[in-house]
């Protein structure tokens, strides 16, 4: 018997994330999937007159193929996806995983040239900007392991988060893009934690289900020169197959120039990539209400109600550009509850988020029990 559950989901993703029309091409790529949640797209996809294309994956191929480091392998693989990837209108991604630290032992070297000739020609250059997507996680009982929870909990969290009501959400985050988009300068406070920045003329874009499932940020840039201060991150991280915890940067003219982790020697060296990779491409204030712990997935950690995520590396191009250009995106992420000593946001002296609750009028619709 089909889980209800999964029709559910299947319809968020069609009809609200990706607004697939009849005659519209969707390639649905699942990582590690079961079957059920695939069919239940293609049904979908048949009910609204689109044309599903399928690719499914598995990650213990996918790390054989990039540890290598291989030139050719991932230039033909490239070129091949991006063939692909241009011929259809929207993209879904289902990336399940057995083992979080699958890459872990592939050398950044190997990674560098994978996301090069192959992550940002077919997923930066093509699906990002030219067709409508959304990618989420799918709950395994790895991921139950990360959250400590049951699998059978874990599944109930799962999709309370994927199916809330998004369209309250969107109509909720309208009185934070305009503050946003109105703020020159950005303090924000919390343990060991003191930083400054400007945000001024920098785009602003509300997230609420339409990219990410789960989704619940709103992200623009700092101008790419203006922080200033120190931050000692409180949510464990993992790039590139690497758990990092007690990550603390320190910035200086917007760079940073002093980075220290539970593997410090790592984090610079990533942080080394390139001279972007120590500059900050994306701010976020996150609110989904059903995420109040973290659980070493940045697409459910960067949404965990009463953070902010700061991101060394990249802008997004199209979306909210600081001109900071680098192969490095990395979603650090703070939480200023209480249960995590508390901290502060301030637009232009104004505190608008305490303790990670928003505390003037026109923003506490974004408070959890407003949104749930």
């Amino acid at each position: 018997m089909q889980d209800p559950r999964l029709e559910k989901l299947a319809d968020v993703l069609i009809r609200h994330s990706t607004k697939l029309q009849a005659g519209e091409t969707v390639l649905i790529q699942g990582y590690d999937m079961p079957e059920d949640m695939i069919i239940a797209l293609i049904r979908k996809v048949r009910e609204v007159g689109g044309i599903p294309l399928i690719s499914i994956k598995n990650n213990r191929i996918q790390r054989e193929l990039i540890h290598a480091g291989d030139i050719a392998t991932m230039q033909q693989s490239g070129d091949y996806e991006a063939y692909r990837m241009k011929r259809v209108q929207a993209y879904i991604g289902l990336r399940g995983s057995r083992n979080i630290s699958e890459l872990s032992d592939v050398s950044s070297t190997a990674m560098d040239i994978y996301e090069k000739h192959w992550l940002k020609p077919v997923h930066f250059a093509i699906r990002v900007p030219h067709t409508k997507w959304v990618v989420l996680r799918w709950p395994t009982p790895s991921m139950a392991q990360q959250a400590q929870q049951s699998t059978e909990a874990f599944e109930d969290f799962y999709f309370d988060v994927c199916t809330l009501n998004y369209g309250k959400m969107a109509e909720a985050v309208v009185p934070l893009k305009k503050r946003m988009e109105q703020t020159d300068r950005v303090r924000i406070t919390g343990v060991d934690t003191d930083l400054s920045f400007s945000i001024k003329d920098i785009p602003v874009r509300p997230c609420t289900g339409l990219r990410n499932i789960p989704d619940g940020e709103c992200f623009t840039a700092p101008v790419k020169d203006s922080v200033n201060g120190h931050i000692h991150f409180n949510v464990p991280t993992i790039y590139r197959g690497t758990t990092f915890s007690d990550i603390k940067l320190t910035f200086q003219a917007g760079k940073i120039i002093d980075a220290t982790a539970s593997d410090t020697a790592k984090l610079n060296d990533i942080l080394n990539t390139d001279e972007g990779a120590r500059y900050i491409g994306e701010f976020a204030i996150a609110f989904n209400p059903y995420i109040t712990s973290p659980m070493l997935d940045i697409l459910f950690d960067e949404k965990i109600s009463g953070s902010f995520h700061f991101t060394p590396g990249n802008a997004y191009p199209d979306d909210a550009d600081n001109g900071n250009r680098s192969a490095v995106h990395w979603d650090m992420v703070f939480i200023q509850t209480p249960e995590y000593g508390g901290g502060e946001i301030y637009f232009d002296d104004e505190c608008i988020r305490k303790d990670g609750r928003f505390v003037v009028e026109d923003l506490k619709g974004l408070n959890p029990e407003n949104l749930k």
